[in-house]
């Protein structure tokens, strides 16, 4: 008698919960088709033959432009001034190995390579015993005379 009771009492809260869920049903969402289609978006395009040849080329182009539109900190090329928004944030700190700016001694080395090579370093990134350098220090926005603008400026700092 106990288990039939027991199994009225259940089956009563399945149809309660039932009615409940009937009368208030959960709300959707109004992105709910732009959240499943950057769900199910493809990663990469792919590109075969002469037309996906000239699709890719089109693509890069496309990808290029959008690049040199997106020039960092307004396109200066003041070197301080993109110091203090991004370099020092590691050169003064000295996160990630990086030499501080204060420190002279510890850019005797670097400067030995000379500017060439400090430049290749900070465009393209770099990785040492000592630390690492991360592309355009970080930024990807920033254009290569913004970069060699900051390794002059920090240069002349430091000598």
């Amino acid at each position: 008698m106990l288990i039939g009771i027991l199994a009225a009492m259940a089956l009563v809260f399945i149809i309660v919960a039932h009615w409940i869920y009937q009368k208030n049903p959960a709300p959707v969402s109004p992105n709910a088709s732009a959240i499943v289609d950057a769900r199910i978006a493809p990663v990469g395009d792919s590109y075969a033959g002469e037309s996906g040849r000239a699709a890719m080329l089109a693509a890069e182009e496309e990808r290029k432009k959008l690049a040199a539109s997106q020039v960092a900190y307004g396109g200066t090329t003041d070197g301080k001034a993109i110091y203090d928004q991004l370099c020092h944030a590691c050169h003064e700190s000295g996160a990630g190995g990086s030499p501080k700016l204060s420190d002279k001694g510890a850019w005797t080395a670097r400067i030995a390579q000379g500017e060439e090579t400090l430049l290749k370093h900070a465009i393209e990134g770099f990785t040492g015993k000592s630390g690492i350098m991360p592309a355009r220090g970080g930024n990807p926005a920033l254009n290569d005379a913004q970069v060699k603008a900051t390794v002059e400026w920090m240069m002349s700092q430091v000598k």
